[in-house]
């Protein structure tokens, strides 16, 4: 049965061009936009081959269905086109991962930070896990302060999404990029005379997405 349900949809969102066509009245358009009316399927047809193009049924649901004169083909192509460049312009927001120890020195807080601020610029959230080991969960407030510690000087780039809360023995926040903060990275290679190294060096995704504590 699910067999022919997918069957059916798929035959329900084709598009029906020239002889696939099978109603007895379309409404035609043709190629520049301008409503030539309403008339037998075969004529239309006909009409659309004596242009050189294929007869498109744009509007099935109407009554009758609407059907353009146009280039199929070519409009394939740049439909195409446009999602493949769409599909470009998208960023998947990734949430990576920073792991802390409560007792975290300040070289290793650096290096930490040095990382969540690369990941902010990548447009991708940052989960900030501050571990705990023994006995150390009963003195959260350590944890808290050190969240309040990395909110602050994330402040100017990043919003807290999710303030820090317990996850078993484990202190969690996560942060994300505010609206409207990119790097530019091209206009610091114009700066430096080395425009594709330096654009592909800030461009190189992180390939380890949590960074773990000592």
């Amino acid at each position: 049965m699910g067999k022919i349900k997918r069957a059916v949809s798929k035959r329900k969102d084709e598009v029906r061009i020239n002889e696939r066509i099978r109603v007895p009245q379309v409404r035609l358009v043709d190629e520049a936009g301008q409503m030539l009316g309403v008339m037998g399927t075969r004529d239309a047809l006909e009409t659309a081959k004596e242009r050189g193009f294929d007869l498109v049924m744009v509007s099935p649901n109407a009554s009758p269905p609407v059907c353009r004169i146009m280039d199929y083909g070519k409009y394939k192509y740049e439909q195409s086109k446009k999602a493949s460049k769409s599909k470009k312009k998208q960023h998947v927001v990734h949430v990576k991962e920073v792991k802390m120890r409560p007792g975290i020195e300040k070289h290793d807080y650096d290096f930490k930070m040095k990382h969540a601020r690369r990941f902010l610029e990548s447009n991708d959230k940052v989960k900030f896990s501050l571990i705990f080991r023994g006995r150390e969960v009963t003195h959260l407030e350590i944890g808290q302060r050190v969240m309040e510690r990395v909110a602050k000087d994330l402040e100017e780039i990043a919003n807290v999404e999710v303030r820090p809360k317990r996850e078993g023995h484990a202190l969690i926040m996560i942060v994300a990029p505010k609206p409207g903060f990119v790097k530019k990275p091209v206009e610091k290679a114009k700066d430096s005379g080395e425009e594709e190294n330096a654009e592909d060096k800030e461009l190189r995704p992180i390939e380890t997405e949590k960074e773990e504590g000592s």
